[in-house]
């Protein structure tokens, strides 16, 4: 277990994560390590004690968005209705990746670059209750059983993508999800 930070070391991680989410609010992506300590007005050095790499720093900021996504699987893991649950599960995912690029940047990788063992405990624990979900759907028949859990997840980021190309995608997200919905559930004879 990793000890507590001192007081002044975690006021600077906070300040550090409140100036690399900023910069991602106003469109810098890049997130440069350098460029961060001087918009947080901290040495470089305490910028590469928090976050040795870029990636450390994202994964840092993705951190409160996979906590509520798992939050949210869990509630559609426990609803009543299977089809239902996928909708709330795909609706959640798909909503989290256009309101928080760093958490779009770790799920659009593999686990294979994580550098966070937290991460990758976000990731396996929203995998576990993904895969419930989806196979109550699949055993209820809602479901196209010949659509695996990676190509779902792929068409869910392929959505978010498309959501992102021209304006104001919020005024899309109930028409491309239905669409994404009906092309995965089971057809009704």
């Amino acid at each position: 277990m990793t000890p507590p930070l001192r007081a002044d070391a975690a006021r600077n991680r906070d300040q550090l994560l409140a100036t690399a989410r900023l910069a991602m609010a106003e469109g810098d992506l890049t997130l440069q390590l350098n460029d961060l300590a001087r918009r947080a007005q901290v040495g470089v050095g305490t910028v590469y004690r928090h976050f040795p790499t870029r990636r450390a720093l994202i994964e840092a900021l993705a951190d409160s968005g996979f906590t509520a996504l798992i939050e949210d699987a869990r509630g559609a893991s426990r609803h009543d209705d299977a089809w239902t649950a996928v909708e709330v599960l795909l609706r959640a995912l798909l909503m989290r990746q256009l309101t928080d690029p760093a958490f779009t940047e770790v799920i659009s990788t593999g686990p294979d670059q994580d550098v966070a063992a937290r991460t990758g405990a976000h990731r396996e624990e929203f995998r576990t209750l993904a895969r419930t979900v989806l196979e109550r759907a699949r055993q209820a028949r809602s479901l196209r059983p010949d659509l695996t859990d990676d190509e779902l997840h792929h068409l869910v980021c392929g959505t978010a993508f498309a959501l992102r190309i021209g304006d104001d995608p919020a005024k899309r997200v109930d028409r491309y999800l239905r669409v994404l919905l009906d092309g995965i559930h089971t057809p009704q004879t």
